[in-house]
């Protein structure tokens, strides 16, 4: 009588990977800084993931704009040290950042107002390093952003606020950057410009590019983030998810006034971080 061949043993459970935590693209650790005798960073540590967008927070005096002049070489770090993608680049000076893949768009309104849009876009091709089809790559800014393009011979200073913000991170991205620093890109700008601006960021974030910013619209900004920092008076306050930030409703009183509370206006959604 035949038996039943025995059967094959069962192959044994495939491990599940572990996940990989993304990667520090920026850290800082203890940066000390200031202006003449006055000190206004006091040992700022912290760690911005790759691929992710990061707000900075915190009252005014913070010192949340002096953190990106020293990341960006406008201000020397006293102590302290600075690291991009790896490298140190503590007190490199900006031109060399921008080589590096490291982009800042500053506060305000920083176009060269006389030049025509299209000058504008050429100006950034100084910083270009060789071997680059940079025609190629203001025919793809003009491409995302059809104002560039239909406006490209108006002179700058005839462009809304929120164009003229268009414009600086458009110049800021023909380099190719990494990490591009952004602070208070809403300044000024109708809430329907404010749309447009956040959906940039969410678009370069989908393409791997970090952002950092500093946004007055913190509410705002936060749900379009995926990790927060927290200063007060030049110290790292917290670090967390930015879910987590916009949750916990000490830090809107201590830090925003209450403002975390209040309901904001819908801007963009924000995909998860993978």
């Amino acid at each position: 009588m035949a038996t039943d061949a025995p059967s094959a043993p069962a192959p044994p459970p495939q491990a599940t990977p572990p996940l990989v935590p993304a990667k520090a693209i920026l850290e800082l650790d203890g940066v000390v800084a200031g202006y003449g005798r006055t000190t206004i960073l006091h040992g700022v540590s912290f760690t911005v993931k790759q691929g992710a967008i990061t707000t900075v927070i915190g009252p005014n005096g913070a010192g949340k704009s002096t953190v990106f002049k020293v990341v960006f070489g406008l201000l020397r770090a006293r102590e302290g040290k600075v690291r991009f993608d790896g490298r140190d680049i503590t007190n490199v000076e900006p031109r060399r950042l921008l080589s590096l893949g490291l982009c800042y768009v500053p506060q305000g309104r920083n176009v060269f107002p006389e030049l025509s849009v299209r000058h504008n876009l050429d100006l950034a091709g100084v910083a270009a390093g060789s071997g680059i089809d940079f025609p190629a790559r203001i025919a793809a800014a003009m491409e995302r952003f059809p104002m560039l393009r239909s406006k490209a011979d108006r002179q700058a200073s005839t462009l809304s606020g929120g164009e003229q913000k268009i414009l600086e991170i458009a110049r800021g991205l023909l380099l190719d950057p990494k990490l591009v620093l952004i602070d208070e890109p809403s300044i000024g700008l109708s809430p329907l410009m404010v749309q447009e601006v956040f959906a940039v960021l969410a678009e370069l974030r989908a393409k791997g590019v970090t952002v950092l910013m500093i946004e007055q619209n913190a509410k705002s900004a936060l749900g379009l983030s995926d990790q927060a920092i927290v200063l007060e008076l030049g110290r790292t306050r917290h670090q967390d998810s930015a879910a987590a930030i916009l949750a916990d409703p000490r830090i809107g009183q201590l830090f925003l006034g209450g403002a975390m509370g209040q309901t904001a206006p819908h801007v963009v959604d924000a995909p998860p971080l993978a």
